[in-house]
């Protein structure tokens, strides 16, 4: 049941938790909010406190806050919202007062002759739209939901870690290439690589690190052989035509022609060092969506490699069918995706819309709504032809993988 659920959980927990990030700020900003939804679409059924109406909306994937301004109905709809009623105080706020969104759903919320608008009849304080705020508050407003991610990634991982312990290959030798540098050093079948160079190993992955950066120079390799007896060889990497693991760019390294036994170890940490490795993965997480980001505008990473919706659910399908382990990773990877993604500065997005309003401070005005419009067709194209081009490769994976 997990696998067929795991699509909706995962992508609808990292929109939630953005969107949530969005919320908290206004309210610690004092921007009216008077809407906060699970999900999507109209109204299906929630409970008003204080002043905002905590909602289950129809389409149960991700999240949505509505935040007054100058034009509330405009900024709804663009955020996937067509049923909030007014939340601003001009004319298209008392405007829309005529169709309360608020009285639909299965409990229909009352009006208050006391509330603001869309739930009483008063209008809201200029004070309390987003436009009145000093730009820090704004830029703390837009960019609220990336740190909910990073914090969202980062708490995942310290979990991941914590409860299920940390995995790794031993660096324990399996088998070994005729011909090649380690055969003709003398490394054995079921040899362990207890030290490099003096520096003790423990992992595969620590010997793999030392031999890729060590192309054409020799190594002092200490092994355990099978029988208990210590043996210290010198092995010199050969060079080796690879690809960064990340943006597949051609590159150069060491290879001895060893592979490891397959048998993962685990090893429980203390909650502080699951803290800090839960850290370093957020750190190399974000680090390599930044890198094939970078490679997509130099060129060194093909858009072919991009992937949307289909992609996400056909991945988390197969991380659900591994266990929660791996579900819970995925989780985590694809929340520092869209921190990452949500910062470039393209129109729509939380790091154009912070380009904006520094760009607005530095005018000394907002501005014109002609200008704001053409922006915001500029990024609804973007992104348009984004989701264009992943449906695309979505769709060609897809014929692949059944054809």
């Amino acid at each position: 049941m997990l696998r067929y659920a795991a699509p909706l959980l995962v992508f609808g927990i990292v929109v939630f938790v953005h969107e949530l990030g969005h919320f908290l700020a206004a309210k610690l900003t004092g921007v009216y909010a008077p809407v906060f939804a699970f999900g999507w679409g109209p109204r299906l059924f929630g409970i008003k406190w204080g002043e905002t109406d905590y909602r289950w909306s129809w389409f149960p994937i991700g999240g949505f806050v509505a935040m007054a301004t100058k034009d509330s109905e405009a900024v709804a709809a663009i955020e996937g919202h067509t049923d909030f009623g007014a939340g601003g105080g001009g004319d298209a706020g008392a405007a829309s007062a005529e169709v309360p969104g608020h009285q639909r759903g299965l409990n229909p919320i009352p009006t208050d002759p006391s509330a603001l608008k869309p739930f009483g009849p008063h209008p809201v304080p200029q004070e309390r739209w987003i436009e009145s705020k000093s730009l820090p508050a704004k830029i703390f407003i837009l960019s609220a939901g990336v740190l909910m991610n990073v914090v969202l990634a980062f708490t995942v991982s310290v979990g991941v870690i914590a409860g299920f312990g940390r995995p790794y290959l031993p660096a324990v030798v399996d088998s070994v290439v005729p011909g090649r540098p380690a055969m003709a050093a003398g490394l054995q079948r079921g040899d362990s690589v207890v030290a490099i160079a003096g520096t003790p190993v423990r992992r595969w992955a620590d010997l793999i690190t030392s031999v890729s950066s060590s192309a054409g120079r020799p190594l002092d390799i200490d092994v355990v052989r099978a029988d208990g007896t210590r043996a210290t060889l010198r092995v010199v990497p050969e060079v080796s035509d690879d690809r960064d693991q990340i943006t597949g760019a051609p590159i150069k390294v060491g290879r001895i022609g060893v592979a490891p036994r397959a048998k993962e170890a685990r090893e429980h940490l203390p909650f502080g060092q699951s803290v800090k490795d839960g850290w370093t993965a957020t750190w190399s997480m974000g680090g390599a969506v930044i890198k094939v980001v970078g490679g997509l505008f130099s060129g060194t990473v093909s858009v072919k490699q991009l992937g949307g919706p289909i992609a996400i659910a056909r991945t988390s399908f197969e991380a659900a069918k591994g266990g929660w382990e791996q579900l819970l990773s995925l989780l985590a990877f694809l929340s520092i995706n869209v921190a990452v993604l949500n910062m470039l500065p393209i129109p729509l997005l939380d790091g154009g819309q912070i380009l904006m309003r520094v760009l607005e401070s530095v005018k000394g005005s907002e501005f014109s709504a002609r200008t704001q419009e053409v922006v915001m067709r500029v990024g609804v194209l973007a992104i348009a032809l984004l989701f264009a081009l992943v449906m695309f490769n979505d769709l060609k994976g897809l014929v692949k993988l059944f054809g």
